[in-house]
């Protein structure tokens, strides 16, 4: 099993930048690909980015791209989400994951989750 914590959410305003990580537990890290999700209030959890084992494969959604950047390092068991340019509508609860298959969008294809953190963003 892998245990995932995430931090780093926080109060920022429009424009500015925030780095989110994804701690794992256990020595598999590297077996899984990973992925950030997002959750707003009253809304469904959405894809936001994702990386393959190795780091070597990213796949981000379209409302982030260019904007955020995910990215891994193995030997510390570690995944981040850099979030730059943030805007108000990019507020939520993020999530991290962890699944067997790289690229997947649907959170029905990770097996393993954070309990979030929370990213506030003002106009």
């Amino acid at each position: 099993q892998v245990q995932l914590v995430e931090s780093g959410g926080g109060l920022v305003q429009a424009g500015g930048s925030l780095r989110l990580s994804c701690a794992a537990s256990g020595r598999t890290f590297s077996r899984y690909a990973m992925g950030w999700f997002r959750q707003a209030p009253g809304k469904e959890r959405e894809f936001v980015a994702a990386i393959s084992w190795s780091g070597g494969s990213t796949y981000t959604a379209d409302s982030v791209r260019g904007r955020f950047t995910i990215s891994r390092d193995n030997a510390k068991n570690t995944a981040y989400l850099q979030m730059n340019s943030l805007k108000p509508e990019d507020t939520a609860v993020y999530y991290c994951a962890a699944g067997p298959l790289p690229g997947r969008t649907s959170s029905y294809e990770y097996d393993y989750w954070g309990r979030g953190t929370q990213v506030t963003v003002s106009s």
